[in-house]
């Protein structure tokens, strides 16, 4: 049986965009609503039918570098134009292949946050992006 792999080893891919590397990606998923449904007659079975597909939100964060583009992108939104992008996380593994590809689709930034910032830490400045998708499919 092979080693799994690990959750360190990944790449964001995004239309367009070209990011420094990224500290963590979070979010990316699906569910599936539960309608329950119960027939008149019958008080003790209740029915599961399966409702809308939701995705959640992807959390992106990254150490602040000079690049702007994935802020520029945010602030886009934040001026009234959606600019809807696909992108993919891709697992690799020790070699640094491609073993695993999510892609997501019709994303936009719902939400920007800047780094924190402190006088008695030495931790990397991060910035966090809140991309809001339309689907995501394991590839």
């Amino acid at each position: 049986m092979a080693d799994p792999y690990k959750n360190f080893r990944f790449l964001v891919e995004l239309d367009g965009i070209v990011q420094a590397g990224f500290s963590g990606v979070t979010g990316f998923g699906s569910s599936v609503e539960v309608i329950e449904y119960r027939e008149g007659g019958d008080a003790a079975t209740v029915h599961k039918m399966p409702g809308k597909v939701s995705y959640p939100e992807i959390t992106l964060t990254w150490g602040i570098t000079d690049s702007r583009e994935l802020y520029d992108w945010h602030l886009a939104a934040v001026s009234g134009t959606i600019q809807r992008k696909n992108g993919s996380i891709i697992l690799l593994d020790d070699t640094a292949q491609e073993k695993v590809r999510w892609n997501f689709f019709a994303a936009w930034p719902s939400k920007w946050d800047g780094a924190d910032f402190t006088a008695k830490g030495n931790d990397v400045a991060i910035d966090t992006l809140i991309v809001s998708c339309e689907r995501v499919e394991r590839a």
